[in-house]
């Protein structure tokens, strides 16, 4: 089987080209099989009172992309622009690594790409957080 396959716990929602979709009772699993189709967990959605450090504000452009709520024309610069900001400060090599994932997704529109490699940095982002702080 090829595509996206998400598994969905009971009552779960996921946003799927601008359409908001609730599981029923019972876990599932749908596989999506159109490339490129704009999908978001609500679960994971960032929301706007939680953009309040950088890589969750490169994020939730990625997400506000996925959405339907930014063009996605307008928005590879900020993406493309908080990816290089971010590649200043995270430069180890596993950052690196995701960074550029998430720039080669947004150059070629594949924003739910770029949004997954971007995500996987905010742990890495906590911790630098919690390090400064203590």
């Amino acid at each position: 089987m090829t595509g996206l396959v998400l598994k969905l716990g009971p009552h779960e929602r996921v946003l799927i080209n601008g359409a908001v979709i609730e599981n029923g009772e019972r876990r599932s699993r749908l596989a999506i099989m159109t490339p490129n189709a704009n999908i978001l967990r609500l679960r994971d959605a960032i929301h706007p009172e939680e953009v309040n450090t950088p890589v969750r504000r490169v994020c939730y452009i990625a997400q506000l992309v996925l959405t339907g709520d930014a063009n996605p024309e307008e928005a590879r610069m900020q993406l493309l622009r908080g990816i290089e900001q971010l590649s200043q400060v995270l430069t180890d090599y596993d950052s690196r690594t995701q960074l550029t994932l998430a720039s080669r997704a947004v150059m070629e529109d594949l924003h739910y790409q770029a949004l997954k490699a971007l995500r996987s940095l905010l742990p890495r982002e906590e911790r630098l957080f919690a390090a400064g702080r203590a």
